[in-house]
């Protein structure tokens, strides 16, 4: 871990208590999840011993945390310390105790325990508790030029997983579709990715199903097959690793004019999508930039989410550009704009990229091929 690091850390942690003041929060009980690892610079293991950053509006914060993972914490930027607990000892506890009496309003890690913030309830009958997202989200959403830089490596590295799917070198044609997701989650890891998030491989009629879980089918001559993947892309020497997304949608033999023309207007909804990111516009604005496009060529029906979600220490995160969403885009926010059309029992395709707002549009961090590759049958 460098300095800086350590220096951006302790701003992040600046920002939150800005944020509590402005929102009267009295303090934050960050668990599981990505704030805590955001402020930290440490990821928790899922396990039933808790691990809890205790954050007041003010004063020193305390990371309460197993004593046999201790060991496992990096150095904790200023206005932080480190209390391990023994298994003898009731860690809830310590943290209500840490709190103190006088608190109302608080804030615990959306991905908490239901046992924590029972625990807590029971121990602090007094105060309200919510989702620490609604302090959080909105400050982790803007990346800093250092996280912007590590999400720029993932996509680079996900871009050449992709490249090597176009190319041929990722043989498709007679190999299942969990072959195929078997060797892009090798590819990820290959390249750098410290883990796999998700290798989705929808092959002829399975490409209709967005989120399909790769099988058996073996695919042939003529499918149009969806490829979306990505995992967590992290420094050397760095336990918190940031995000990569990317699909790309790619033909065993001539796919055919039907989907060719279909794909030409993914293609220019997706375009219409990243022209539309910039900032001051709505997250709905870009949703309905894409939506528009395969609207008026009267495939509305067959696009069935959203546009794009937020991406950062998670795969998913804000914003989300989607209806209803008039959040304002600024610069850092990191996104994906991914429109997809789908036919049920027949085919599917997606096209995806992610983005990051600037002062001036907005960069695309994927360099990937936009084109229908057609390989090899």
């Amino acid at each position: 871990m460098t300095t800086s690091t350590t220096a951006a850390r302790s701003a992040r942690l600046d920002r939150v208590r800005e944020r509590l003041a402005e929102t009267g929060v009295d303090g934050l009980l960050l668990s599981h999840g990505a704030d805590l690892p955001w402020l930290t610079g440490y990821r928790a293991m899922p396990l039933e011993r808790l691990t809890v950053l205790v954050l007041p509006r003010e004063g020193e914060a305390v990371l309460v945390v197993p004593e046999l993972e201790a060991p496992r914490v990096p150095v904790l930027p200023a206005g932080m310390s480190i209390r391990p607990w023994s298994d003898g000892e009731e860690p809830l506890d310590l943290v209500a105790g840490l709190l103190g009496g006088d608190v109302s309003r608080l804030g615990v890690s959306n991905r908490a325990w239901a046992a924590t913030v029972l625990g807590l309830q029971e121990r602090l009958p007094d105060a309200g508790f919510f989702p620490a997202s609604r302090v959080t989200s909105v400050l982790r959403a803007v990346k800093d030029e250092a996280e912007v830089a590590v999400l720029r490596m993932a996509a680079a590295a996900a871009d050449r997983v992709a490249a090597a799917l176009q190319g041929g070198d990722i043989r498709l044609s007679g190999r299942s579709e969990r072959e195929v997701s078997a060797e892009l989650s090798a590819r990820l890891l290959a390249e750098g990715h410290r883990k796999v998030n998700f290798a989705i491989v929808g092959s002829g009629p399975n490409g209709a199903s967005p989120h399909h879980e790769a099988g058996d089918r073996v695919i042939g001559r003529g499918d149009v097959v969806v490829c979306d993947f990505g995992g967590e892309y992290a420094l050397p020497g760095e336990d918190v690793g940031y995000c990569s997304d990317i699909t790309r949608t790619v033909a065993v033999g001539d796919p055919g004019p039907e989907v060719r023309e279909c794909y030409d207007v993914l293609r220019a909804a997706q375009a219409a999508g990243v022209a539309a990111a910039r900032r001051g516009v709505a997250a709905e604005g870009v949703d309905g930039a894409t939506r528009a496009v395969i609207v008026e060529a009267g495939y509305g029906e067959r696009f069935v989410h959203r546009t794009g979600h937020g991406i950062g220490l998670e795969e998913h995160e804000d914003p989300y550009l989607v209806e209803g969403n008039r959040e304002l885009l600024e610069p850092g926010h990191a996104f994906s704009v991914e429109p997809g059309i789908y036919f049920p029992g027949r085919f599917g395709m997606r096209l995806e990229d992610i983005l990051v707002v600037e002062a001036e549009g907005a960069e695309v961090l994927n360099q990937a091929d936009r084109g229908l590759v057609a390989l090899e049958a």
